[in-house]
């Protein structure tokens, strides 16, 4: 039996209580070795960058569950929790990692998943392709933001290489199954402002 709509908005709101406090746990093990010596520098550059990547997780999970919870196909709403699993393990990741770099995630995570979870459903009731026309072109510009981090990565910090390696392959597999469902073309200037919100989100995260 399908869950009712009450019943999906208690989801949600779990998932973000769980998401938001840390709560959560992966179901994959964390894709990497043992973690190196870093220098303060390196070190300090790398929290940022996987600070960065913590709050692109937060919110993925927001997103998902907003577009999840109004989602009108039930193959399109699990493929949606399918991709959210995924991303709960890259959230898990992240924390993990952080916290072996004596690091903390975002003060401002909070701000994300409630902006998110907001776009979630408005991509959600403009129709299912339309959400998945927005999943595909996230997951494209996270695809390309992890990449520049692997190149930004200190040489020496393969624990935080491998786990955005990862990442970076699962998020183009999400994006695949978004095109195969039929996900529509978003129009350029949406594009644009998803790029630009994206940069302010990461910029300050870096930093907060």
């Amino acid at each position: 039996m399908s869950a009712s709509p009450f019943d999906r908005l208690l989801i949600a709101a779990d998932n973000a209580l769980r998401t938001l406090s840390g709560a959560a746990t992966a179901s994959r093990p964390v894709p990497a070795s043992a973690a190196a010596p870093l220098a303060d520098a390196d070190r300090a550059h790398a929290a940022g960058l996987m600070r960065v990547n913590h709050a692109g997780e937060i919110c993925a999970q927001a997103l998902y569950a907003g577009q999840a919870i109004v989602a009108r196909e039930p193959r399109v709403r699990e493929a949606l929790q399918h991709a959210s699993a995924e991303e709960r393990d890259h959230l898990e990741w992240c924390r993990t990692r952080l916290d072996e770099l004596g690091a903390r995630p975002s003060a401002l995570d909070p701000f994300w998943y409630a902006g998110s979870f907001a776009l979630g459903v408005a991509s959600g009731l403009a129709g299912d392709r339309w959400s998945l026309g927005f999943l595909v072109e996230t997951e494209r510009q996270v695809e390309r933001h992890l990449q520049g981090h692997l190149e930004q990565l200190p040489e020496g910090d393969a624990r935080s290489r491998a786990i955005v390696t990862r990442m970076r392959e699962d998020e183009i597999e999400h994006g695949r199954s978004g095109e195969a469902l039929g996900a529509r073309e978003l129009p350029s200037a949406v594009k644009a402002v998803m790029g630009i919100a994206s940069k302010v989100m990461t910029r300050t995260a870096y930093l907060v």
